[in-house]
């Protein structure tokens, strides 16, 4: 539909068939998706196109997601986007304090199912309107 605004979901993983396969789940369920496979890459998107929602994963061998959430943080103009972290190498302090911060922070663990990604997304969008 003309003029409709689409969500943007900015998807952070080092693993090209990761982002391709999430970037096709995203697309088809109407997202405009921007993708790379760098952090630090990641960080520069985030802070010009202003995503609604950033999907991170932790693991990253330039900058890690963590970081990345970090430098994002501390930026006012990127503070409140929700972060999805989808990582298969998670500690229990790790889930703890990355599930944290006033709730725009979110994990999910790999593999995930294109549904299950979905699933929170929506909640998450949900949330943000329902404020």
């Amino acid at each position: 539909m003309e003029g409709e605004y689409r969500k943007k979901i900015l998807v952070v993983d080092d693993e090209p068939e990761v982002l391709v396969h999430l970037s096709n789940i995203l697309k088809r369920a109407n997202y405009e998706v921007v993708a790379t496979t760098k952090g630090k890459e990641a960080v520069e998107l985030a802070m010009r196109l202003k995503p609604d929602l950033i999907i991170l994963d932790i693991v990253m061998p330039d900058m890690g997601g963590s970081e990345v959430a970090a430098v994002l943080t501390t930026e006012p103009s990127t503070t409140s986007i929700p972060i999805i972290f989808l990582t298969g190498i998670l500690t229990k302090q790790e889930e703890e304090t990355l599930g944290g911060k006033a709730g725009r922070r979110y994990v999910i663990a790999k593999p995930a199912t294109g549904e299950e990604i979905l699933q929170m997304i929506n909640k998450i969008f949900s949330s943000q309107s329902a404020v």
